[in-house]
């Protein structure tokens, strides 16, 4: 009887060293999925790219399962919704769903039953031109606008839909089309984070035209970007018209208040040009927040004008409330229509 035990308990610890081999196997293979094939870009070794993309899936998944659930699916509809079955009509029922064919053969009420067609492709359009790398702060800009980025996808595939991704700086520098699951939107995640730029600078048209362009159903799209860039209305419009489009800007402080700290050299990160300013001068300080304040003005009126949502995030702050209070405000507003 005991050497009968002891072959059990020996073939049930075989078993879960199997077990634990698998599922050990199975989480390289996922985050080997997001590792730049050539080992690393030039941003540390594959073992502190895998470190520090497994740290920011379980931040962001932890954010989606306690601040974010159940909002994204409120407020992302599908596309239509589909005919499911028909039950004997009950108090409370609409009268409009009663099915008269069969409430006719059966002689008593019938209603019939509707699913929404929730699979829906969130496609993330990411700006990646140079002045995403500054940030005074703790975080850069392009940092934030990667935890932005996984937050939204991981919200996405935890109500099964697809993830689509657009990288660009003047010109479209990456696309990864739609797809669903956690290696799928762990690849997404590492592009954003270690993609090498070929350009320092913006060009939104062109991104927005892209996506016009690849992605033929209606789809929720998020632009994620500092927009310093040209003008972009028609874009924007004509974006708006086809897409469920929402404008993130990433803003940091100190691109809009010149601390008083003597003559700097500023340098622009896109076009490389060196500016001297003398920050003492009163008068310098305020040109630098008034031409700031009138650029974020007339980005905001852009997107007003357009009927685009705006969410604006900075690096010295945590991007939880504003990207919060969106999903609520937005619920709000569907619930009166």
């Amino acid at each position: 009887m005991i050497p009968a035990l002891v072959i059990v308990l020996g073939l049930l610890v075989i078993a879960l060293t199997i077990l634990i081999v698998t599922l050990l196997a199975t989480e390289s293979r996922a985050m080997a999925a997001a590792t730049p094939a050539n080992g690393g870009s030039g941003r540390g070794d594959v073992t502190d790219v895998l470190k520090r993309i497994r740290a920011l899936e379980i931040k962001v998944k932890h954010l989606v399962d306690e601040a974010f659930a159940g909002s994204y699916h409120s407020v992302f509809k599908g596309q239509g919704m589909n005919f499911e079955e028909v039950r004997e009509y009950q108090p409370g029922d609409e009268i409009r769903s009663i099915d008269w064919n069969v409430t006719a053969r059966l002689s008593q009420p019938y209603v019939k039953l509707f699913t929404e067609e929730r699979e829906l492709t969130l496609t993330l359009i990411v700006d990646l031109s140079a002045s995403g790398n500054y940030g005074s702060a703790r975080f850069s800009k392009r940092e934030v606008a990667a935890e932005i980025a996984a937050t939204l996808a991981f919200s996405a595939i935890r109500n099964n839909d697809r993830v689509a991704l657009i990288i660009f700086t003047d010109e479209v520098e990456l696309f990864i089309s739609p797809g669903k699951g956690r290696s799928h939107v762990l690849r997404v995640i590492r592009e954003v984070l270690y993609h090498e730029p070929r350009s320092r600078k913006t060009n939104i048209a062109a991104a927005l035209g892209y996506l016009n362009r690849v992605i033929h159903r209606r789809s929720i799209a998020f632009l994620i970007s500092d927009f310093h860039a040209g003008d972009c209305s028609r874009d924007l419009a004509l974006t708006s018209r086809r897409h469920d489009l929402t404008a993130i800007q990433i803003r940091d402080p100190l691109e809009e208040s010149l601390p008083r700290i003597g003559r700097v050299m500023l340098e622009d990160q896109e076009s490389g040009e060196l500016l001297e300013v003398n920050t003492s001068s009163q008068a310098v300080r305020s040109r630098f927040e008034t031409q700031a304040k009138e650029h974020q003005e007339a980005l905001e009126e852009q997107f007003l004008r357009n009927g685009i949502d705006h969410i604006s995030l900075a690096t010295d702050e945590d991007y939880l409330p504003p990207l919060r209070q969106f999903f609520e405000t937005r619920e709000r507003r569907m619930m009166r229509l």
